[in-house]
């Protein structure tokens, strides 16, 4: 879990960063190009960490977007 919130917390950067900016004098300003890519590179990070979590507690991909799926469908059907 430390690893899977220390990489929360550097997406939430990245996206802050492409978002809104930084106003930190000794950081180089990003290309919006790089600033997507950076998100990319930590989204796939946090992905990652995800899946191994998931893994170590015996859950597949599938089964956790399935059950998402069903509880979004159930929680927005004719409201």
């Amino acid at each position: 879990m430390a690893l899977l919130t220390e990489e929360l917390g550097e997406l939430s950067r990245a996206v802050r960063a492409y978002e809104i900016g930084r106003d930190h004098p000794h950081e180089q300003t990003q290309s919006e190009s790089e600033q997507k890519d950076h998100i990319c590179e930590e989204l796939a990070d946090f992905l990652d960490n995800l899946l191994i979590l998931a893994d170590k507690y015996g859950y597949r991909p599938d089964e956790l977007i399935k059950d998402s799926e069903d509880k979004l469908r159930q929680r927005f059907s004719d409201k």
